[in-house]
C-alpha cells in the first residue's frame, strides 16, 4: 500500500498498483515496482509501514481502525492501530431505550459474549468427537447390539472433558486469562494449553 501526500499531508490511499495522475502528469501503474522508493517520493508518493504494536487477537478483543500517520521530517508513512478494546464476556441485552428505538425487545440478548461464543466453539468440538461413535448408539438401539465399554467410556470421558472446560472458561476472571486458557507452550517437547484437550478415539 501506498500513500500520496499533497501539500504535506495524506490525500489518498492506494491500495494496489495503479495509473494515476499527479499535477497534470499521468503515471503508469508500472512505476510501483520499478521506480525506487526515492523517485515515488519525488512526486508524492510513499509505502506505507504497518506498526501492529496494538493489534490484538480478534479472537478476544475489538481492534481500532488503523490511522495513517505522515512524518515529513522522516519521509515515511505509518498505519497504526489504537487501543484495542476487551470484548464483553458477558451477553449484551437490548435496554429500554433499544426498544423505543425499534432495535430490540428490553431484556432480550443483543450480542453474545466471548464466554458464550468459546462455549459454543466447544460444544461444537464435543458434537463432532461424539458423532464418530454415534453409531454405535444408533446400532444398539435399532439391533440391540451392545455398545463396546471402550467407546461408553471415551463418550463419558469426553463429556467429562467438556464439563471441566466450560468451567474453566466460565470462571477465568478477565480476558488475559481466558487468552492463557488457550495459549500453548512447549515442555520438554510436548506442547500444551491449561484449557487442555478433549479426548480423542484412537484407531
Amino acid at each position: 500500500m501506498h500513500a500520496i501526500i499533497t501539500d504535506g499531508s495524506i490525500s489518498k490511499i492506494i491500495n494496489h498498483p495503479k495509473r494515476l495522475v499527479i499535477g497534470d502528469v499521468q503515471y503508469p501503474a508500472r512505476i510501483f515496482s520499478v521506480w525506487t522508493a526515492s523517485e515515488l517520493a519525488a512526486i508524492g508518493i510513499y509505502e506505507i509501514t504497518f506498526d501492529n504494536s496494538n493489534k490484538k487477537d480478534e479472537t478476544y478483543y475489538i481492534n481500532t481502525n488503523q490511522t495513517y500517520t505522515y512524518d515529513a521530517d522522516a519521509g515515511t508513512v505509518t498505519a497504526a492501530y489504537g487501543n484495542a478494546t476487551a470484548k464483553a464476556h458477558a451477553d449484551t441485552l437490548f435496554t429500554a431505550q433499544d426498544e423505543t428505538d425499534g432495535l430490540g425487545t428490553e431484556g432480550e440478548v443483543a450480542t453474545r459474549g466471548l464466554k458464550y461464543n468459546l462455549i459454543q466453539t466447544l460444544k461444537s468440538q464435543v458434537s463432532n468427537e461424539l458423532a464418530r461413535t454415534d453409531w454405535y448408539i444408533t446400532r444398539n438401539t435399532e439391533k440391540s447390539t451392545a455398545i463396546p465399554s471402550a467407546i461408553s467410556t471415551h463418550r463419558d470421558a469426553v463429556r467429562t472433558k467438556q464439563a471441566s472446560m466450560e468451567t474453566a472458561i466460565t470462571n477465568a476472571s478477565n480476558t488475559p486469562a481466558l487468552e492463557t486458557l488457550y495459549t500453548y507452550t512447549t515442555t520438554d517437547g510436548v506442547q500444551s494449553r491449561p484449557l487442555g484437550e478433549l479426548p480423542t478415539l484412537e484407531s
